[in-house]
């Protein structure tokens, strides 16, 4: 598989942006999940489009089998997906995520501490 270039995560993008659309607007047609055929086709094809766009990434499996389930088909799973495992290959204005922490917010711990020494406690306000 080759790298992900800027024009084939666009592409991707315009593919999952296009496909939740269709199954926002034709809305009766697909809410019923895995029990819609019309559902069904799209999200084989979707799944398909994709993994020859991008390659294969674990982003497209939660999305691949929330799209079975009856109204959570609704949600633009496909969009979410594109944008996590296209990260940064979107090129030049492209949407950034991050995660800004609210005011006053303390800093987080360390995940790890060095060998050999022990937690200590926060001091008591």
């Amino acid at each position: 598989m080759a790298a992900i270039t800027t024009q084939r995560a666009r592409l991707a993008l315009a593919l999952a942006l296009v496909a939740d659309a269709i199954q926002l607007g034709a809305f009766p047609i697909f809410a019923l999940g895995a029990a819609s055929p019309w559902n069904d086709v799209l999200d084989v094809a979707m799944a398909v489009a994709m993994l020859a766009l991008l390659g294969w990434h674990w982003a497209f499996l939660p999305s691949f089998v929330a799209e079975l389930v009856p109204l959570v088909s609704l949600v633009p799973t496909w969009t979410a997906a594109v944008l996590i495992v296209a990260r940064g290959h979107l090129g030049p204005g492209a949407p950034e995520v991050s995660v800004v922490p609210p005011a006053g917010a303390r800093p987080a711990a360390p995940a790890a501490l060095p060998p050999g020494r022990p937690p200590s406690r926060p001091p008591e306000p």
